[in-house]
């Protein structure tokens, strides 16, 4: 398994398709490679329609998938704020790649059977298949096509993110082999001799301590371990240091337990959400997920130290986890809040990612929502690292 990727700031299309298409064959030779994916600044709009045949004439890769992008990844390097076209190629003998396009009127209804999501992606779930998706987010539902999927692949991994270049219905565009499509999603199922890794950064470190949710009602938050939110949050202020105050006060979230088995919780086992206003009547709190009493939660803060500190620990757990053995290639998904924007420098996420993991191939985009899975669950997450990290299963 062999990978290349690769960023262009030339201001001509043409020109930096010919620049990426250079590097990725000077990394892996003139054959074609069996899969590419591109990701286009919006600087690039009004040519979008013709990086399908442009990439495909000059690389002539199996699959080829991308999307338009706020800012773009290639190469390990992030290009934010300015023209930019990512492209990251892949060959992977003894793999099998099916690509897809869906739209939100082609979605299985919620109570059809796994067989109906088997035949929009045209993979069996006895393949075990990985998915890279990318949405619309404006035409298509990515939290019920997401649903489907892990109830369709309880088994898979699925990673990708939501297109960003266009901030209007119609704007985006999602690249699916020769075509560029405005609406639905694309992406690729991979299955046979081909491994997925993901680490999900979700940027925050938890505050007080866990508890049990006591009492709710659907996303509004009412009792923790028998005592009012408020309450809870209110010990927890009094006892923290300045910083912490004011990061109670303005990037509050809370952390959500996501395996009921497990009683010793580590960065990765929460998915994260935000706290989205006080109820003033009950002292609850309005939270963006929908809760279940029994559940363990943890209240978070997020801020820059913290996301980059987030991120260190996951990069490293996962390095540990695997004994050094790294993957051949990896993708990141990460959210538009994130970047130069969050941290002040450019390739922060990258520059980590390079020096816990090591120097392989690196490609993705910057999203407006971020797919990937927390314990056996797929989510659409927000200001988060997603990465999916490739290897093959035997060597």
């Amino acid at each position: 398994m062999e990978w290349s990727s690769t960023v262009s700031e030339e201001f001509s299309l043409r020109d930096a398709v010919d620049e990426a298409v250079g590097k990725i064959q000077d990394d892996l030779g003139p054959e074609p490679p069996d899969l590419a994916v591109a990701f286009i600044s919006a600087h690039h709009a009004p040519e979008y329609g013709d990086v399908p045949a442009l990439v495909s004439k000059a690389l002539r890769p199996r699959v080829l998938i991308g999307c338009s992008a706020g800012g773009v990844i290639g190469g390990g390097r992030e290009v934010e704020d300015r023209i930019g076209f990512s492209l990251t190629a892949a060959r992977l003998p003894d793999v099998e790649l099916v690509p897809f396009h869906v739209e939100n009127e082609t979605l299985p209804d919620l109570d059809a059977g796994p067989g109906a999501w088997e035949q929009l992606i045209g993979v069996e779930a006895s393949q075990e298949p990985h998915l890279v998706v990318l949405v619309d987010p404006f035409s298509l539902q990515a939290e019920n096509l997401l649903a489907g999927l892990d109830y369709a692949y309880p088994g898979s991994v699925k990673v990708g993110g939501l297109a960003s270049g266009g901030s209007q219905p119609g704007s985006n565009a999602l690249i699916l082999g020769d075509r560029s499509l405005p609406t639905g999603a694309v992406g690729v199922a991979m299955h046979g001799n081909i491994r997925v890794d993901t680490v999900v950064a979700q940027g925050c470190r938890p505050v007080g301590k866990p508890a049990v949710v006591t009492k709710s009602r659907e996303n509004l938050l009412l009792e923790l371990d028998g005592r009012k939110p408020m309450e809870v949050l209110r010990e927890i202020f009094e006892a923290s240091e300045d910083r912490d105050r004011s990061l109670l006060s303005s990037a509050l979230h809370l952390g959500v337990v996501m395996d009921p088995l497990k009683s010793d919780y580590r960065p990765g086992d929460f998915l994260i959400r935000n706290v989205m206003g006080i109820h003033q009547e009950t002292e609850g709190l309005f939270i963006g997920e929908v809760l279940r009493e029994g559940q363990v939660v943890q209240f978070h803060v997020r801020d820059a130290q913290t996301a980059a500190d987030d991120l260190e620990t996951l990069l490293s757990q996962y390095v540990a986890d695997h004994e050094g053995a790294v993957g051949s290639g990896a993708l990141l998904f990460s959210c538009l809040g994130r970047g130069k924007h969050l941290f002040g420098a450019a390739d922060h996420d990258t520059g980590i990612f390079q020096s816990r993991v090591g120097d392989i191939p690196l490609g993705g985009f910057f999203c407006n929502g971020e797919i990937g899975p927390v314990g056996e669950t797929t989510f659409l997450h927000g200001f988060t690292s997603s990465f999916g990290i490739f290897s093959p299963k035997s060597a």
